[in-house]
């Protein structure tokens, strides 16, 4: 048997998250996403890690500036979207929806989540139940879409969607909270909904993180996963109307909460 990987959720910055996978056998360690480099050297040095490859998932500054500081204390792989070539730190491997590659020994399937950027990659660790989805999926939430359409980014949540529901989704801000408010607007009678917003404000009043979050925890309760469904669309006024068109309607909603 092998051990599994152990993953570390790191806040960094105001609000956001990096992610630091490490394989206790071999000694090795990734990091998904690289907010700022001292939160994360402090953290690696506080276990005694080192730093074997980077993930990035979009270009967004509060995603990769980290990454110049840590190359040259680690010397790390730094793996990202062919797509974004052209907006990303310099790449040692460049993937897009369909690859796969190994990280600390566990093979990685890339998806194509755009929406919230275009070129926007979510990486899936089957063998960890884990997807680490950014500014994608998020908790009770998804990104606002800054370059891609409320289709593209309907597709992209589809894809995350028919994961097992079991997967955890590590994703990339703490907008949980406010999230949770904004679910209630759509669906206040979901009791499911009602329930985790509870659990949210307990954990955020103790300064407790609430990501990760597992997938079928969201397609309970996260209003973006379920624009397809015959009672949110009630819920909006768009009964007969596509997934599509209602995710779309919701996005606008939440633009403006």
């Amino acid at each position: 048997m092998t051990m599994p990987l152990e993953i570390v959720t790191l806040p960094c910055l105001s609000d956001n998250y990096a992610f630091l996978l490490h394989n206790a056998e071999t000694g090795r360690t990734a990091l998904v996403d690289a907010p700022e480099a001292a939160a994360i050297r402090s953290e690696l040095e506080r276990r005694g890690w080192g730093l074997d490859q980077i993930l990035l998932t979009h270009h967004h500054w509060d995603h990769i500036d980290g990454v110049a500081d840590l190359r040259t204390a680690y010397d790390p792989q730094v793996i990202g979207a062919s797509a974004d070539v052209h907006r990303l730190p310099d790449l040692d491997l460049a993937v897009a929806e369909g690859d796969s590659f190994t990280c600390l020994g566990e093979e990685v399937s890339v998806l194509d989540v755009s929406g919230h950027t275009i070129g926007h990659i979510a990486f899936h660790i089957p063998s960890a139940a884990a997807v680490f989805t950014a500014d994608s999926l998020m908790a009770l939430g998804c990104g606002r879409l800054f370059e891609g359409t409320p289709d593209q980014m309907w597709q992209s949540l589809q894809k995350l969607a028919a994961l097992p529901g079991e997967t955890t989704v590590y994703s990339g801000h703490e907008y949980t909270q406010s999230n949770a408010r904004f679910a209630l607007t759509i669906e206040p009678d979901n009791a499911a909904l009602q329930h985790r917003c509870k659990a949210i404000d307990a954990a955020r009043a103790k300064g407790e993180a609430t990501v990760p979050s597992q997938l079928q925890e969201e397609l309970d309760t996260n209003p973006f996963l379920r624009a397809h469904l015959d009672s949110l669309k009630q819920a909006v006024g768009m009964t007969g109307a596509s997934a599509a068109e209602v995710f779309a309607e919701i996005r606008a909603r939440k633009d403006k909460f």
